[in-house]
């Protein structure tokens, strides 16, 4: 089987896929925002990569939230409440971690079926 590579730079890919599977990781465009509006930039260019690589939320199998503070999780967890697709919620989990760019509050990474 072949593995699909989305925008790939020397670095990294911007995604790939394997046997119908989608792997990505999102991170803010706006690094000024509030933790909740960070979520909400990220979950939104989660839809539009999904989109472009014939998927969307409705299929994601699993998703890994980066939180650089705690204090956050309630504001995180408003965007994603709003943005998650009824129904059809992925397995979760939330890690408190340092990121590599101080003006992330939050990455977002997910597997989603094709």
């Amino acid at each position: 089987m072949t593995i699909e590579r989305y925008l790939p730079e020397h670095r990294m890919s911007e995604a790939t896929i394997f046997n119908d599977t989608i792997y990505y990781t999102s991170v803010p465009e706006n690094l000024d925002a509030d933790a909740e509006a960070q979520t909400a930039n990220a979950l939104a260019t989660i839809d539009a990569v999904l989109a472009t690589l014939g998927s969307d939320k409705s299929r994601i199998l699993d998703a890994t939230i980066f939180l650089v503070e705690k204090s956050d999780f309630a504001a995180m967890n408003r965007a994603w409440d709003a943005w998650v697709s009824p129904g059809n919620a992925p397995v979760r989990c939330t890690v408190q971690a340092g990121l590599m760019n101080p003006g992330y509050k939050v990455e977002i990474k997910v597997i989603a079926a094709r």
